[in-house]
Formats: structure tokens, C-alpha cells, sequence
């Protein structure tokens, strides 16, 4: 299993706390506290999850799942979107977003939303750690802190 990417794009970088590292997955947080928005990006020069082998299309999987049960235990959201769109960003990466019907946007997608509001870094280490408490002795591996170099452009 190849799995060759130790970089991240530079708009992943720009928009995102890197939080640490999941089973095969670098983990992000959209620097958007209006909605709780993870943001894995799998270690591989594939675009698309179709292009995975199968034991990386059931890791990441895995890592889906855990981040979706951590928002539906640890926040207030009634849905988990999930996406891998790629128009802007070529670099593989999926977004799970918690969302509910009080959200700054409901029922519109998140995506090309003007409004923000900042996470703090204290706030987004929280969740990180958080995270890690979770997920401890689960079945998906979460290492805190763990960061990769944005891609040079």
C-alpha cells in the first residue's frame, strides 16, 4: 500500500488547524467555529477515494466513522454531511461537517459561505484533545499534533 504524500495543498494549510494524525489520514479542522467541520486528507497521491486500494477505502472509512460518532456524541448536530468535491483543491481530502438546523447556513451547503467566525488555537487544540479522548482505545488511531509542510506552489 503507497502511500507517499507528506504534504498538504497550500489552501488546505491556509484554511485549516492541523490537528494530528488518524489511521492514514491527516486531520484538519476548517477554521470555521460556525459549524463543526473536519477535514481528513488520506497520505496518498490519489485524487479520488475510488482510486484507493480497498484497505485504504475501509481506513478511511473507519476514520469517517469515528469523526461522525465523535460529532453525534460530542456536539449538538442531527446530520453529518460528508464530502469530497476536489474543484478547488486537487489534493484527496473529505469533509465531515456536523450540521443541524440552527446552523448559520441550514439546509444550504457550507460551501462558499461568507460568514465566519475564527476557532481560537486553545479552542481548536480542546477539540483535538477532545478527540483523543474519545477515540482512545478505539479502533482508529489518533495522534495529536502531528503536522505536515504545505506543498510549495
Amino acid at each position: 500500500m503507497q502511500m507517499p504524500n507528506n504534504e498538504l495543498h497550500p489552501q488546505l494549510a491556509a484554511d485549516c488547524h492541523q490537528l494530528g494524525q488518524m489511521e492514514i489520514s491527516q486531520l484538519l479542522l476548517m477554521d470555521n467555529a460556525l459549524v463543526p467541520w473536519f477535514i481528513l486528507v488520506p497520505d496518498t497521491d490519489k485524487r479520488e477515494v475510488f482510486e484507493l486500494d480497498a484497505e485504504q477505502q475501509y481506513l478511511v472509512q473507519q476514520e469517517i466513522n469515528a469523526l461522525s460518532g465523535f460529532l453525534m456524541a460530542r456536539t449538538d448536530v442531527e446530520k453529518i454531511n460528508l464530502g469530497a468535491l476536489g474543484n478547488l483543491v486537487p489534493q484527496l481530502h473529505i469533509h465531515v461537517i456536523g450540521r443541524n438546523s440552527n446552523d448559520f447556513c441550514w439546509p444550504n451547503p457550507v460551501w462558499g459561505q461568507e460568514q465566519k467566525t475564527a476557532w481560537t488555537e486553545e479552542a481548536a487544540e480542546e477539540i483535538s484533545q477532545q478527540l483523543a479522548t474519545h477515540l482512545k482505545g478505539g479502533l482508529v488511531n489518533y495522534t495529536p499534533g502531528v503536522k505536515l509542510r504545505p506543498k510549495s506552489q
